[in-house]
């Protein structure tokens, strides 16, 4: 039964309130912890858990535990977790990035319990007030290094996320954290050097409102991302990233010096080139839908 079962969430920002507030609605008793008291007052204020507790008193308490905190932190939690959890209980973490985080914990004594997870959600607010209903619907979740969780923890964390409308799919950790880099973390990087861009070129700000289009919106809304979250997984997936980045430079460079050079007919093949995106994106939802 839901009303047996605890649910302890560490981190009641975008992702963990989200999930804190679907799992909520649908009978679970929901634990929340967070390193921002204010953070926890504002959780219980908008009925997204039913209680605060310490992260030990957490860890004891629940028997399925989402860590919900910048990937940097992540690794030293989920090990103070499993030293005060059960054998019994379960900890999911939902972090960007993997391969770090798994190894740091791989020699626990409590690494079956453990499930490496990354909903792949999100908006660019955060905070308790960020989380919504639904945000996970119909998305993919990734499953890392599942092999090293036991059977039954595995299946707990597979329930968990099916209760929150995901698909799992399973990759090697260094896999996703490469194939992150480069459809994520490198968008986040784009848009946080437009924004600052914008703001250092255009000192107006009044006219970066009046004339800004829908494109521009659209383009630079991952900027208001927050920076707490963001640096940590920049630093954590430093390598992978850096070689998205060398590859972004020279796509740029490619265009300023077409650009430089009046040669229309270059910036016409480069845009064609960069429109087979949109092949790639229609095959990609095309073998969702057949997988689903």
């Amino acid at each position: 039964m839901k009303e047996n079962r605890v649910i302890g969430v560490v981190g009641l920002g975008l992702i963990g309130g989200s999930i804190a507030k679907d799992l909520h609605k649908v009978g679970y008793d929901i634990l929340g912890f967070d390193s921002n008291p204010i953070h926890i007052k504002k959780a219980i204020g908008l009925d997204i858990i039913s209680r605060g507790l310490e992260l030990e008193e957490l860890a004891k308490s629940a028997d399925v535990i989402f860590v919900a905190i910048p990937v940097r932190e992540t690794g030293d939690v989920i090990r103070e977790v499993m030293d005060s959890m059960s054998w019994n209980s379960v900890v999911i973490d939902t972090g960007s990035t993997k391969k770090n985080i798994c190894q740091s914990v791989r020699s626990h004594t409590k690494r079956g319990r453990f499930v490496a997870g990354h909903p792949l959600a999100g908006t660019e607010y955060s905070g308790p007030q960020a989380a919504i209903f639904d945000l996970f619907k119909g998305k993919k979740n990734i499953i890392c290094e599942e092999h090293l969780s036991d059977e039954d923890a595995l299946d707990i964390a597979v329930e968990m996320f099916d209760e929150l409308g995901m698909q799992c799919i399973f990759m090697d950790p260094a896999e996703h954290d490469k194939h992150m880099a480069y459809v994520s973390h490198l968008s986040h990087v784009s848009a946080f050097t437009l924004g600052t861009t914008v703001l250092d070129i255009e000192k107006d700000e009044k006219q970066i409102f009046n004339l800004a289009s829908t494109g521009f919106e659209s383009t630079v809304r991952l900027a208001k991302s927050s920076p707490h979250t963001w640096s940590s997984i920049f630093v954590e997936n430093s390598d992978h990233l850096l070689k998205a980045l060398k590859y972004y430079i020279s796509e740029l460079e490619k265009f300023k010096t077409a650009i430089e050079q009046k040669d229309e007919e270059k910036i016409k093949d480069l845009i064609s080139e960069a429109n087979e995106i949109r092949r790639v994106l229609n095959g990609l939802k095309y073998n969702i839908v057949k997988l689903s």
